[in-house]
């Protein structure tokens, strides 16, 4: 909304202050600075508030606002003086304002940073959440305006926003004055309040799933009167699948008379229906979703799926009309799937929802599937259903112009129906949102992640996003780092999906293989080998084996403590006439259940080669899963993250079904060493050793994570005490100056060196060496042996050019090289050669810190030279790193050997290098202004370590969302 003429032209409207958020109950409202133009609103919403809530906001009896009430809370200068408003629909549902005080309480302007607040809501919306959000967002337009704390005077009475203020996580004084409750909050955010804030989010954001996957009512708009199409394919497969709620026919061009349709009531709008509905799928052309939008959102509709396609997928003109879409929806309280989306269903049994373009509804299983893509969509349910595998819930997203892959996940995290999220992904619209749900989510349930387009540059037709500029490798490490398994195809997602929702994580790598083919036992064994697991030598039943030889077989490498996992080879048997038998698949699966029923709990695959019947028995019972160890529901969730060392894995429960009806035997749990009981579930099998090692590693991985972060690491206490936080932010802002280029600026040497210092991390000192004569002194002042370099940028770090000289004795030494240097590579003006004290000889190594706009601070290490350059051998972590953190980054790259005594060299001092990569993630983290650094080389000897080479660059920091008030994208 625009201000008009009158506002203060010293200040101009803050647009960046408005922002969608989702409430507690999952609906959505916008907020706004409140501006001239609000007068009607604002008196309107408060003719709605009840005679109490003015009570509690004047402390008398105040039942209309005066006109002079009216022109104060509508003027403000959005620096002393701010009001904000909720709206849904464009009325008030909410207000917020503070007025900046002075010592005495009195109006002031800065340097005054204690402003006093005050909050009214709406009776009818008290309890969903809007106070709350109002306080975050009035609290970051304080702190952006200087203002450090907020005072309220509160009746004692006024338990609700006592509470509000009580729960915000901030540092708060509280004291008793003149009969009101005195209340004085440090706006600076603690680690408390990002916690209840990231709480609030998760569950808000959950439940506005949760409202979409399980409606009451269903009015599918744009139902053609004749069948075929888009929205009578809808209609008839959510009837197909049995919804368990109230389902709508809605088309603007039924006849009158048109009563019912399919067996479900037909009506021309959703005014004619009598109750409110709570989802609406559109399937009408894009060009009438506009007017179907606003008829739902003005009947109280509260979640859309669009359907409708020529949207961003057609370009720019698409694009603009799907940002209208998302606006017009939020306007209106509502969340949307879509546009151009495949459609949403929940096999849940209370709902049986299938408002999808999938003409059968999945068995009920344990896994939640997210894509992106409906042409995916449909081949991983295709692919599910063919190997025996049920869906908890399904969203196709389709342009995920709103709800995305994030809101799925908070909603993954805490459902009780799901064990597995699996999500193909085509970009990531908050990728550090994204990281920081994923490893919540990861702590109590695996996450499994296909990310398509990953090496295009740019993001799909329709996703309006930031384009991230990291490498995919690097993207990959992250995903690791929190957590996430990452997959390069849908298939290796469907196999991986199959064997972590219906089996007990592996405690380790050790694997037993046995089956009755030496040839595909050996193809395992190899297959372990190259997936980095332990296998031990195959077992070989021969191919006399009978099933009960594969249930004896398989009970003792289950009962034996030195195996972790096994996998089952099977081929058909050879009957006597020298036919294979294949058609026993149902005898073998009855045996291999009975096998894992009496026996410890460990993971089992099988791979078979034509074995009729023999997965789909094993898998059979996939469509009547029970529910396993969940954590807390949806309302009674707290709102910090999950404790990991009490967080459930998925567990199985104690029953036992003849195989060949639902082809499962499970037996009563057992303990693992993380503590969690767990039972045997449903045996994955698979058509080829590969995948079924695969899918088995990527537990394995998983399962370590999984113990790791039950212990997650921290920073160690001694960078607290020998770092310069203050000293380091006052030479940002000197060397930034009071006006920065927004572009930023490389430090100079010294400049850098000096940062640096700040943090402990000495950089050795290079003196200029413009001509030999000037050489030799700064070698005689730095003292010998010394370095003799270029710093040229095409031939800087580049020994093998030339480019270095190393251990230069004596002056006679550094003038030969000199010249040397001069002949072979140029004028020293192009060379701009340098002199360095020598340091101890190591192995050289890069560390580098940078900032992608989309993912955020990231640390990196490698080796220097080739290993990096050329192969690509570096390791990646998020910022701020953990001790943990350090000491797996410099053991995850494939050259880590090196550093720890290779073919019999010294080991170097890993510590050393560990605490150099804590330092340097502080740095980042605590000055965003520091968008990149450079340490190369840095050479790690048996004792310390020493940098050489320094490069740092400064810009304005680029904002911080995942910091502010939560929020939803703008698009």
């Amino acid at each position: 909304m625009e201000p008009s003429p009158e506002q203060s032209p010293h200040h101009a409207y803050p647009d960046h202050w408005e922002a969608d958020v989702v409430l507690r109950d999952g609906g959505t409202a916008r907020i706004r600075p409140i501006t001239t133009d609000d007068a009607e609103r604002l008196v309107s919403f408060y003719e709605q508030v009840s005679d109490e809530s003015k009570y509690y906001r004047f402390f008398a009896p105040y039942p209309r606002l005066s006109d002079r009430d009216v022109h104060r809370f509508t003027h403000h200068d959005y620096v002393d003086r701010v009001g904000l408003a909720v709206t849904i629909g464009g009325e008030f549902i909410g207000t917020v304002r503070y007025d900046r005080i002075n010592d005495q309480g009195r109006p002031a302007s800065a340097p005054a940073d204690e402003a006093e607040v005050a909050f009214l809501v709406q009776d009818a919306h008290q309890g969903r959440g809007v106070a709350s959000a109002l306080l975050e967002h009035i609290a970051a337009v304080a702190r952006e305006r200087g203002i450090r704390r907020f005072a309220a005077e509160v009746l004692p009475a006024n338990n609700k926003m006592i509470k509000v203020f009580r729960d915000a996580g901030y540092t708060q004084r509280r004291s008793f004055e003149d009969g009101s409750v005195h209340l004085t909050l440090d706006l600076e955010p603690t680690e408390k309040s990002l916690a209840v804030q990231r709480g609030r989010e998760q569950r808000a954001e959950a439940r506005s799933v949760q409202r979409l996957l399980a409606p009451g009512s269903v009015a599918v708009i744009g139902t053609g009167r004749t069948p075929g199409g888009v929205g009578r394919t809808v209609l008839r497969n959510l009837l197909a699948a049995g919804f368990t709620g109230r389902t709508y026919a809605v088309n603007r061009a039924f006849d009158e008379g048109l009563a019912t349709l399919d067996g479900v009531p037909a009506h021309r709008s959703l005014g004619e229906i009598d109750e409110q509905i709570d989802l609406a799928v559109i399937a009408v052309p894009a060009h009438l979703v506009p007017e179907a939008v606003a008829d739902c959102g003005e009947h109280g509709v509260q979640g859309l799926v669009v359907l409708s396609a020529g949207y961003a997928e057609r370009g720019s003109a698409g694009r603009e009309l799907q940002r209208e879409l998302v606006r017009q929806a939020r306007s209106y309280g509502m969340r949307i799937i879509g546009p151009n989306a495949f459609g949403i269903i929940n096999t849940a049994e209370s709902v049986r929802l299938n408002a999808s373009l999938a003409p059968e509804s999945p068995a009920r299983g344990r896994i939640g599937l997210f894509t992106q893509s409906g042409a995916i969509g449909i081949a991983l349910l295709s692919g599910l259903h063919r190997r025996g595998a049920g869906l908890s819930s399904f969203i196709s997203a389709g342009n995920r112009a709103d709800v995305s892959g994030n809101d799925f996940l908070q909603y993954s995290f805490e459902d009780q129906d799901t064990d597995v999220a699996l999500l193909y992904l085509e970009s990531l619209g908050n990728p550090r949102k994204f990281t920081r749900l994923a490893r919540r989510t990861a702590a109590v349930k695996p996450v499994v992640v296909v990310k398509g387009a990953r090496h295009s540059g740019t993001n799909p037709p329709g996703h309006a996003v930031p384009v991230s500029r990291i490498p995919d490798a690097t993207v990959s490490a992250l995903m690791r780092q929190a957590g996430v398994i990452r997959v390069d195809t849908v298939t290796e997602m469907v196999d991986a999906g199959l064997l972590l929702a219906g089996q007990p994580l592996p405690a380790g790598p050790r694997v037993a293989i046995l089956g009755n083919s030496e040839s595909l036992g050996l193809l395992t064994y190899d297959a372990c080998l190259a997936e980095g697991l332990r296998p031990r030598p195959p077992r070989d039943l021969t191919t006399a084996a009978s099933p009960q030889d594969f249930r004896d077989a398989l009970a003792e490498a289950l009962a034996d403590s030195t195996c972790d996992a096994v996998i089952v080879t099977a081929i058909p048997w050879v009957g006597e006439n020298g036919e294979a038998e294949t058609g026993d698949g149902e005898v073998l699966a009855a045996a291999l259940h009975g096998a894992a029923a009496g026996s410890p709990a460990k993971p089992v695959a099988v791979v078979h080669v034509e074995i009729g019947g023999l997965a789909e028995a094993l898998a059979a019972a996939s469509s009547t899963a029970a529910p396993r160890t969940r954590p807390t529901t949806l309302a009674a969730q707290p709102s910090g993250p999950p404790a990991a060392t009490t967080a459930p894995i998925p567990t199985e429960p104690a029953t036992v079904e003849a195989a060949g009806a639902s082809g499962t035997v499970e037996a009563a749990g057992t303990e693992e060493a993380d503590g969690v009981e767990r039972t045997p579930g449903r045996i994955p099998a698979y058509p080829a050793a590969e995948r079924a090692v695969r899918a088995l590693a990527e537990a394995v991985k998983y399962a370590q994570w999984r113990r790791q972060a039950a212990t997650p690491g921290k920073v160690p206490e001694f960078l607290d005490e020998t770092t310069d936080e203050p000293g380091a932010a006052a030479l940002i802002d000197t060397l930034l100056g009071a006006t920065p280029d927004p572009r930023g600026r490389p430090l100079t040497h010294d400049e850098a060196r000096e940062l640096l210092g700040r943090y402990g991390i000495p950089v050795r000192p290079t003196l200029p060496a413009p001509d030999p004569e000037t050489a030799v002194v700064a070698a005689a002042r730095l003292g010998y042996p010394v370095a003799l370099k270029t710093t040229a940028p095409h031939l800087r770090h580049r020994a093998d050019l030339g480019g270095v000289r190393l251990d230069l004795a004596d002056e006679d030494a550094l003038r030969r090289a000199f010249g040397e240097f001069t002949e072979l590579l140029g004028k020293p003006a192009e060379l701009l050669p340098v002199v360095q004290s020598m340091a101890p000889r190591g192995v050289d190594t890069v560390v580098r810190a940078s900032i992608d706009a989309a993912a955020g601070a990231i640390l990196s290490f490698g080796l220097a030279g080739a290993p990096s350059e050329l192969l690509g051998d570096t390791a990646h972590r998020l910022v701020p790193a953990t001790d943990r953190d350090a000491a797996e980054l410099i053991r995850s790259i494939k050259a880590a050997p090196v550093l720890f005594g290779w073919r019999g060299s010294a080991p170097v001092d890993t510590p050393a290098l560990e605490e150099l990569l804590l330092r340097l993630s502080r740095l980042v983290d605590d000055h965003p202004e520091v968008v990149s650094v450079a340490l190369e080389p840095v050479v790690v000897a048996p004792q310390g370590l020493t940098v050489l080479g320094a490069s740092v660059r400064l810009a304005p920091p680029p904002p911080r969302g995942d910091l502010g008030p939560r929020r939803l994208p703008n698009y």
